[in-house]
């Protein structure tokens, strides 16, 4: 491992308040949004989208990295240009989700667990001759009556070290992604007490598997409550949450944190960044900033709709989202 060029990485990839575009959907999670905006389930259309979304002019004042999809590294502009020198030209830092989804945990209804480390050592060699520089990998942790149990979250746990020690051997910085989801009715106290679990384990794990945690990117959810809860909280009762669960989890030395939005909207995930700096800024030991996928693309997705004549004013809406998300960081 060469930690200089981690670490290296990972500074250019926050510099200056930016964050991360993640742009990794699945082909089967892009049909799914695609079909409910009605647009055709091709990989063409596919291909479009993708293009409109890192041709964006100015996309690169906020965003320092962009997380694909192993269908997304191998594609091209329609004029043949690959998107890995696009962005590598507008200074994007390409990097690439390693993981193959997530399937049941075998004995453990209604949980899950990811797959992927078959053959991943070779995988992360030829995403490293593509040009990424940077990985993900994410984990799945469902609130539930009597889940998560504590053998999911070990499992899991392990997965994302394994994964890590893999990437830093490949000189790849490793993100690692313990999501604990919005879906269910559980209140924010008990999202917090998951979260903190998680992410304690987790970097049980990461010490265990000699990971080196000063040459990681942390990208957790938010502390908040189900999306079906009777009681949701203020903006300000998110963040301190958030900054509460970090700083009793996550060890100084992690050099970076990247949020997730996880289902939110994206005006709710820049108000509880915002808040987070605005309230905590001098109890952050670590850069923290975003990873949004769905709170940056969706109001140029649903613009779109698929139409050359709507390019313009979607690539509009993604620039102006990705810049409130940096200034949110920024304030």
């Amino acid at each position: 491992m060469n930690k200089q060029i981690l670490t290296e990485t990972i500074e250019q990839l926050f510099a200056n308040g930016k964050g991360l575009l993640a742009m990794d959907e699945s082909t089967a999670t892009a049909n799914k949004r695609f079909a409910a905006a009605g647009i055709p389930q091709t990989e063409e259309m596919r291909r479009r989208y993708r293009e409109m979304i890192i041709t964006t002019p100015g996309l690169s004042e906020s965003i320092g990295g962009a997380i694909l999809f192993d269908e997304t590294i191998r594609q091209q502009t329609a004029t043949g240009i690959p998107f890995i020198q696009v962005l590598q030209d507008a200074g994007i830092i390409p990097g690439i989700k390693v993981d193959q989804g997530t399937k049941p945990l075998a004995g453990f209804p209604g949980e899950k667990i990811t797959e992927g480390l078959d053959g991943l050592r070779e995988r992360l060699a030829e995403y490293k001759t593509l040009g990424a520089r940077f990985a993900k990998w994410r984990a799945v942790i469902t609130i539930d009556k009597n889940i998560p149990t504590e053998a999911c979250i070990a499992a899991n746990m392990q997965q994302l070290a394994l994964y890590a020690a893999l990437c830093q051997e490949a000189d790849l910085v490793p993100m690692v992604e313990p999501e604990v989801l919005m879906t269910g009715d559980h209140t924010i106290g008990r999202c917090y007490d998951v979260t903190e679990k998680c992410l304690k384990q987790l970097f049980d794990q990461l010490y265990l598997f000699n990971v080196d945690i000063e040459a990681i990117i942390l990208k957790p959810n938010m502390v908040i409550a189900g999306e079906a809860a009777s009681q949701q909280n203020t903006v300000d009762e998110v963040a301190a949450a958030t900054v509460n669960c970090l700083r009793a989890s996550v060890p100084v030395a992690v050099p970076a944190i990247a949020f997730l939005s996880g289902g939110q909207t994206p005006e709710m995930a820049a108000a509880h960044l915002l808040s987070m700096h605005k309230n905590f800024r001098n109890q952050l030991p670590w850069i923290l900033s975003f990873s949004f996928a769905r709170a940056i693309q969706q109001p140029a997705l649903d613009t779109w709709k698929g139409q050359e004549a709507n390019v313009a004013a979607a690539q509009r809406l993604l620039y102006e989202r990705a810049k409130l998300d940096a200034a949110a960081v920024s304030s």
